[in-house]
């Protein structure tokens, strides 16, 4: 698998002009050479000619985590006397376009930009996120695990299992991402809980709040289970709605299916956000529709493509995408449903099945 993602890499840098691909932090890296560098003030750089050999510049003491592929790289430890910058600038030679981890660290971007003063640089996004956004049927299938084992938690909270009334919303959150792992996830990577006027806050970071009766709660959460992402969101109401939500969510979830039902191949991605966007607008709610419809997933949390107005990039068989509108009433309450999305050439296939009904929770 890595060499054939190489050689369709290589093939992408011929058609964007770069000669050599530096892949440090980030999600590239660990999907072409199967390593994930740590976040260390040590670096780690794959160094990608167009038409030579790779080479992984690991830090000495990291190279036993490395399993070598000599079929698709070379590992270059670097000793703890000795600058990896300067071996990275070595490795590339003459080469002088340079296309680098759109999250490397400044500071060895900084040097590389010092050793090699006559290259130009560009973000490695232009090569690598087009063909990490389509994925091939084993990504697929993980994802579709890491879906199916977060729509359980989502079962839960639908039915009741997960107490809300009288929590603190913190105790909530580490709760879902406690079931998370014992549904099979390696890492819980966001949980978020918000409560009554929380709940119009989209990112909102749980914290004392202590749930009460009659309000809305918006349950947001994910990890990564063998190494991608799961992303869902269902929103709750402790006790019985009043008119006014639920004609709110009624909104919200025609909105939600009705973009689902768009997201068809060869559907320009801000189609798919026209069409959750104008339900919600026709309703008198669009000034409270703040974000995007959705964004890719796999590796990471967030990657192409993005559903979102001015992204006329089209939909492609295999392109994994959230589809999350969501309407948020400031200091009252909000609501927002998610589910993952892959696009086939015979239809969206949803990953995931939790309830998409408004549920009242008594407990």
């Amino acid at each position: 698998m890595a060499t054939d993602r190489l050689d369709r890499v290589r093939r992408r840098m011929d058609e964007v002009g770069v000669d050599v691909l530096l892949l440090s932090l980030g999600a590239d890296l660990p999907w072409l050479t199967g390593y994930t560098a740590m976040p260390l003030e040590r670096l780690t750089m794959l160094v990608l000619p167009a038409d030579g050999h790779a080479t992984l510049v690991v830090p000495a003491l990291e190279a036993p985590r490395v399993a070598e592929r000599p079929d698709a790289f070379s590992v270059r430890p670097w000793g703890e006397r000795e600058d990896p910058v300067a071996i990275v600038a070595g490795l590339v030679g003459s080469a002088r376009r340079l296309a680098i981890s759109d999250r490397a660290w400044a500071t060895f971007l900084l040097g590389l930009q010092r050793a090699l003063p006559d290259a130009s640089w560009h973000n490695a996004s232009a090569v690598t996120s087009a063909i990490r956004a389509v994925k091939d049927s084993d990504e697929i299938a993980a994802l579709r695990a890491a879906s199916a084992a977060a729509d359980r938690v989502a079962a839960a909270l639908l039915a009741g299992d997960i107490p809300l009334i009288g929590r603190e919303e913190r105790d909530v959150s580490a709760e879902l991402g406690r079931r998370l792992r014992e549904e099979g996830h390696d890492s819980v990577n966001f949980a978020i809980v918000g409560s009554g006027p929380n709940s119009a806050s989209p990112h909102h970071h749980p914290a004392e709040r202590v749930i009460q009766r009659g309000e809305a709660v918006v349950c947001d959460f994910g990890g990564t289970m063998a190494g991608y992402c799961s992303d869902i969101t269902r929103t709750v109401f402790t006790g019985e709605p009043p008119a006014e939500f639920r004609g709110l969510y009624t909104v919200l979830e025609r909105a939600q299916a009705s973009a689902v039902a768009a997201a068809v191949t060869g559907t320009p991605c801000e189609a798919v956000d026209g069409v959750a966007r104008r339900i919600i607008d026709e309703a008198g709610f669009g000034a409270h529709f703040i974000h995007r419809t959705g964004h890719g997933i796999g590796l990471e949390e967030h990657e192409d493509p993005y559903l979102v107005g001015g992204n006329a990039e089209p939909l492609q068989p295999g392109h994994a995408f959230s589809v999350e509108p969501g309407i948020y009433l400031a200091g009252r309450f909000g609501a927002r449903i998610e589910d993952i999305v892959i696009a086939t050439s015979s239809g969206p296939d949803s990953l995931n099945s939790a309830d998409h009904g408004l549920h009242v929770v008594e407990a």
